[in-house]
Parts: structure tokens; C-alpha cells; sequence
């Protein structure tokens, strides 16, 4: 029986069981991961999962089930176990939910690929990867030189008892390089184009091309055998400079969950907390500075959160959530949207077929300065401060207000100059107080989409792969690194 069939006859189930609203979802997931580390295939994985999820509403009360057993009798079974415990959760559940209105669609949806990366050959994957390692062995001194590219796609069947009947594919890649550089017990990494495997896109292999990762090699190389002689950075308060990857991360951590309505209204609280933003500061909390604007945009080209439809069938979409500094709105679900009186901006997605959907960040941009010039501008136009790049860990509160960061590598800014490198750095603050220190940050030629493949929330936890777009920005009177 085909997806779409096996959905209908999911959602006829769950509605002859009782159910008032139901979706189904067939999800088919492929997914690829080779490393190369010293010229040597160091892991090699491939691996397909498919299932059918069926969520229903039961007198006001969510009932999910789910299972990878796909014939006729299989998904009845399940359709009807929806609803049973949606039932047994009415005997507990003191509030009922409410869904906001959305148009049912009927469409198909696909990312765009111009070279399909599951029809390639092994061994063109591995020759892009084996160069990239033997770039960085290349230069003197180095410990290990790693390379890494991981594959997905997904499909999703979506049928909802509100008409919506959806077909989409997502298709993402991802390549990167990892030079590791050790001397008297210390050790020094620097990545590219990202930390954590490097940068992710939506798109097929072509991502995988652009990365050039056996180009920048011996540049991240001998950028690791420096940071083994460069000094600690000291602690002091400064202007700093953030690039590109760490900004992706800094507005992931402190914007992007902070802003989900679930975790505002304490509905998702157990994985990470929930938020220092309350539902009534909309329109009134001075987030950041009058340079700081964010969109929520599931249409952006390249975006790890871009798609036609979420997975309660609401079309993608672009939502402003901070507007010149000031708090505009949140990540929403049906059933959030409904408690404020909103439409979803659709958010919900889980991250396969056994998982129930949640508010989930799509891309979550901070916009550029449509007058803003380039990185090297910016430099030019700081007297004295830092410029950090490439995250190497992170660390916020359950609240979303107090953080710390380190990065791969800092240099300091000298009279619009960039100086000496320093080795583990870091800078720590507040959230609403460090967004508002940021007084420049660089134009639309800077901006670049960073995708995030490994989010996580929810119990159990759920992984989402998300996107930030962002330009380099300033930020003053950053406190970086720690007391001796």
C-alpha cells in the first residue's frame, strides 16, 4: 500500500475510534555519514527508517502512537491506540486544547538538488574527503586531519482530518574539516567551514563542493599548530566581535528557544528549561539594541529549517519575532497560536515518524544592516577589542538569560587592525544586556545561513536540524575570559 493510502486509512481509523481531529504521518528517512581521519576511513554509516505516526484530538485531549509495522491491520492498530490514550489522558488533563485555523492544502514540495548526493558513487564522496585530510598533512607539525560529510533526506506523507493531504522531500548536506594539534598536554582544534562537522545546507552535493574544504586546509592546519604557542586570552572587559558561526550560535541559544512559545508557557520544560520571556512582554521587552531584528523564516534558501509545510500541514512562512530591538513575537504551534489568539507561524516538526511534534526553531535570522559594509569594515572601525570565531562549547541556563561561550580561536583588534591570536577564549553574559550592547553589525553581503543539525529538546529528546541566518557583529563591554 502506498504512503498516502496508508495515511488515509490511519486517519479513517482514528476517526471511527472517536477521534474529533487526527493527522498521520509516513515518514521515510535516509541518511549517509563517512569520516576520513589521517587519510584512513575512520566510520562509514548508511541507514533508512520509515514509519507511520498518528496524533489525534480526543474531547480536548492529545493521544499519540506510532509504529514501523505498515500494513492495513498495523496502522489501524495504532490509529486506535491514538486515541485510547488520548482518552486516558482526559482522566488527568484539567485544560483542553484548542487548535488555531489553518487552510487545508494539497501539494508536493521538494528542495531543490542539483547533484542528487545518494546516486553518487562511494568513492567520490571519499576522494573529496581523502583530499581534504591529505591538504592538512600537508603542513609540519600537525597531529590529526579529519574530514567529514553526512547525507539526508527525508520524506513526509501528511494527511489531516481537516483536508490536508501533503508530500514533501528535504534534502540536506553536510562537509567540513578538523585539524588537531598537540604539544606538552595541550590541545589545539580548529574546524571549517563550522565546528561540530562542519556546515550544513539544504541542497545535494553541490554543498558539499562549495565548502572547499581541501583548499582551506592548510590554512585551518597551520592556524592549529599556532594556537599551541599563542597565549591565553585574559580576562578583561572589551569591545568584541563575533564571526559569522559563533553569531549562528548565539542566537540559536539565546533568541531562537527562548522565543518558543512552548517553553514560555512551561508546556516543555524538562530537556532545557523554559524562558525568561513571558507571553504578556509582547510588543513591550526591549530585547536588544534598535540594530537587532530577527525573523522566523521557513522560506530561505539553503536553511537546515526550510520546508513547504510544518508538520501540522501550515505553509512555510516568514514571521518577524524582534523588530528593531523590541520583542514582536514568538515560534508558535497550532495549539499555542489558539491560546493567543494567533495563527500558527508553523513550527512544529518532530524529527521522525516515532516522535510527536514540537515548537521547533525553522531558520531564526538575525537581519543585516541594509547599510552595513564588510567584515574587514568592521575591523577597521574598532579601535581596541577581539574578534572571536568558530564555537567550541556553549553554556546557558534553563531561563535563557545567563551564558557562556568559548570559541576555537580570538585575535585582538589593534587600531583597526587585527594582532596577536589567542588560544581558549571565551565571553560570558546576559541576554537582554548583551543584545542590547551590540551597536554595528556588518551588511547583506556578509550574511550567511549556518545550519545547526543537532538541536535538541523535548523527553524524549528530539534532535532538529535548524538554520540561523546572520552578518559578523559588535558588541561592547563584553566580559571574555576567565579569572586567573
Amino acid at each position: 500500500m502506498e504512503p498516502a493510502e496508508l495515511a488515509g486509512f490511519a486517519l479513517d481509523a482514528a476517526r471511527g475510534a472517536g477521534a474529533g481531529y487526527a493527522d498521520a504521518r509516513f515518514v521515510e528517512e535516509l541518511s549517509e555519514s563517512v569520516t576520513v581521519q589521517d587519510e584512513q576511513v575512520e566510520h562509514l554509516e548508511s541507514d533508512r527508517t520509515r514509519g507511520m505516526g498518528v496524533r489525534v484530538l480526543v474531547d480536548g485531549c492529545w493521544g499519540f502512537a506510532a509504529s514501523a509495522d505498515l500494513d492495513e491491520a498495523s496502522v489501524a492498530a495504532t490509529a486506535k491506540l491514538a486515541v485510547e490514550i488520548a482518552r486516558a489522558s482526559a482522566r488527568l488533563q484539567r485544560e483542553r486544547a484548542k487548535l488555531a485555523e489553518v487552510e487545508p492544502v494539497v501539494a508536493t514540495w521538494a528542495t531543490p538538488v542539483e547533484i542528487d548526493p545518494f546516486e553518487l558513487p562511494l568513492d567520490t564522496k571519499l576522494e573529496l574527503l581523502m583530499a581534504a585530510s591529505a591538504a592538512q598533512r600537508g603542513v609540519a607539525g600537525l597531529a590529526h586531519a579529519q574530514a567529514s560529510l553526512d547525507l539526508w533526506r527525508r520524506r513526509t506523507v501528511l494527511h489531516t482530518s481537516d483536508g490536508t493531504r501533503l508530500d514533501q522531500v528535504v534534502t540536506q548536506t553536510g562537509a567540513g574539516i578538523e585539524a588537531t594539534a598537540t604539544a606538552d598536554g595541550d590541545l589545539q582544534r580548529r574546524t571549517w567551514p563550522n565546528s561540530f562537522r562542519g556546515h550544513f545546507e539544504a541542497g545535494g552535493w553541490e554543498v558539499a563542493i562549495a565548502t572547499e574544504l581541501a583548499e582551506h586546509g592548510p590554512r585551518i592546519a597551520e592556524e592549529a599548530i599556532a594556537l599551541l604557542r599563542a597565549p591565553e586570552l585574559p580576562e578583561r572587559t572589551t569591545t568584541v566581535i563575533l564571526d559569522g558561526q559563533q553569531l549562528a550560535l548565539q542566537v540559536h541559544e539565546s533568541v531562537g528557544h527562548a522565543l518558543e512559545l512552548d517553553r514560555i508557557f512551561g508546556m516543555e520544560a524538562g530537556y532545557a528549561g523554559t524562558s525568561f520571556v513571558k507571553a504578556s512582554d509582547l510588543g513591550h521587552l526591549r530585547y536588544g539594541s534598535e540594530r537587532m531584528s530577527v525573523t522566523v523564516d521557513s522560506t530561505v534558501p539553503a536553511g537546515l529549517g526550510t520546508f513547504g509545510y510544518d508538520d501540522e500541514g501550515v505553509p512555510a512562512q516568514r514571521s518577524p519575532v524582534i523588530v528593531d530591538g523590541v520583542l514582536h513575537g514568538f515560534l508558535t504551534s497550532r495549539e499555542t497560536a489558539a491560546e493567543l489568539g494567533q495563527r500558527s507561524n508553523g513550527t512544529m516538526r518532530a524529527d521522525g515518524w516515532s516522535s510527536l511534534p514540537l515548537i521547533r526553531m525553522t531558520n531564526v535570522n538575525l537581519e543585516p544592516d541594509p547599510g552595513g559594509g564588510s567584515l574587514e569594515e568592521l575591523i577597521a572601525d574598532t579601535d581596541d577589542g577581539l574578534l572571536l570565531a568558530t564555537n567550541r562549547s556553549w553554556s546557558i541556563d534553563d531561563k535563557r538569560v545567563n551564558f557562556q561561550f568559548a570559541t576555537e580561536i580570538a585575535w585582538e583588534i589593534r587600531s583597526g587592525r587585527l594582532g596577536r591570536m589567542f588560544r581558549n577564549p571565551t565571553y560570558d553574559g546576559r541576554t537582554t544586556a548583551f543584545w542590547s550592547s551590540m551597536d554595528a553589525l556588518c551588511g547583506p553581503a556578509e550574511w550567511k545561513v549556518w545550519g545547526t543539525p543537532n538541536c535538541g529538546k523535548g523527553q524524549p529528546g528530539q534532535l532538529a536540524r535548524v538554520s540561523h541566518g546572520v552578518a559578523p557583529a559588535r558588541f561592547r563591554n563584553v566580559h571574555v575570559g576567565v579569572k586567573a
